[in-house]
């Protein structure tokens, strides 16, 4: 769970902080456990949900997150290729380098594995807007990667 923290975080004493606050919730909310998912899976969504509550009082203020969809996103026809001498720790780093907009979203899809009503339930957003920054930021997190790679954006 500090893992789980720390990826949203970056900071050690935070993802503790966001650990141990988790924890706490979980034991006083244990009666609204339903085993309806596993209790990892319960535990760790609401470690999440204290990093992003962290995360929001420390801002203070929030991005104002763009709902309108440009053309209708259809993933499975993404073109989603990298070259092989990318690896899961390349793809992180990058994905750190990403506006806050599309960093979260991106992050509970690709690395926590969410889909986007769990996604839109998490950040109080609506499931098209989940499904609109996921593909933004697949767009963005491609093209950081092909500079990686080629050092061009071509």
């Amino acid at each position: 769970m500090y893992h789980v923290a720390f990826r949203f975080l970056k900071n050690t004493y935070e993802a503790e902080e966001a650990m141990h606050e988790g924890f706490i919730n979980a034991f006083l909310k244990l009666h609204q456990f339903t085993g309806e998912v596993t209790f990892g899976a319960w535990l760790k969504r609401i470690v999440i949900n204290k990093s992003l509550d962290m995360i929001k009082a420390k801002k203070a203020t929030l991005i104002a997150l763009n709902e309108e969809v440009i053309g209708k996103v259809d993933e499975d026809t993404e073109n989603w290729e990298v070259h092989d001498q990318v690896t899961v720790d390349h793809i992180k780093k990058e994905i750190e380098e990403l506006p806050e907009k599309y960093r979260y979203p991106l992050m509970l899809f690709l690395v926590e594995g969410y889909d986007h009503q769990e996604i839109s339930e998490i950040l109080e957003i609506t499931e098209v807007a989940s499904r609109t920054l996921v593909h933004r930021g697949k767009k963005k997190l491609q093209e950081q990667l092909k500079m990686l790679h080629y050092g061009t954006g071509s």
